[in-house]
């Protein structure tokens, strides 16, 4: 078994990789926890959970790819959410934006996470062959 580790930029300084590959007979890439709570070009996405819902997949988007994947690879993934009432929405949006082909999930709430204005982080799993 090989393992690769993306290494990301500002990650390093918080000791955890994007994303990390395993290579066998198929690879394995095990996202990290992302967020969205900044747009690409900077601007804060604080208290808009669609924007940050949005953000935080093109987020882990950018991340597989810097692997050598894309979101139609991704098995299952983990939400994590600061208000259940999100979770009807955030389904919507994960609807659109990976059509018919649904990784596995599981959706929790939780009391917060390391930034005040994160409302989403999600984390998964795509298997590449």
């Amino acid at each position: 078994m090989e393992k690769t580790f993306v290494r990301g930029t500002w990650q390093q300084q918080r000791a955890f990789s994007p994303a990390v590959i395993i290579s066998g007979t198929s690879r394995t890439i095990y996202v990290a926890g992302h967020t969205g709570q900044t747009a690409d070009d900077g601007a804060s996405l604080a208290g808009d959970f669609e924007a940050q819902c949005r953000q935080t997949f093109r987020n882990i988007e950018k991340t597989l790819a810097d692997a050598g994947a894309t979101l139609a690879d991704l098995v299952t993934m983990t939400v994590f959410l600061t208000d259940s009432r999100y979770t009807t929405r955030m389904t919507e949006l994960r609807a659109e934006i990976f059509g018919k082909d649904f990784p596995a999930s599981a959706a929790l709430t939780v009391t917060g996470f390391a930034q005040p204005s994160i409302l989403i982080e999600v984390q998964g799993i795509a298997v590449v062959p």
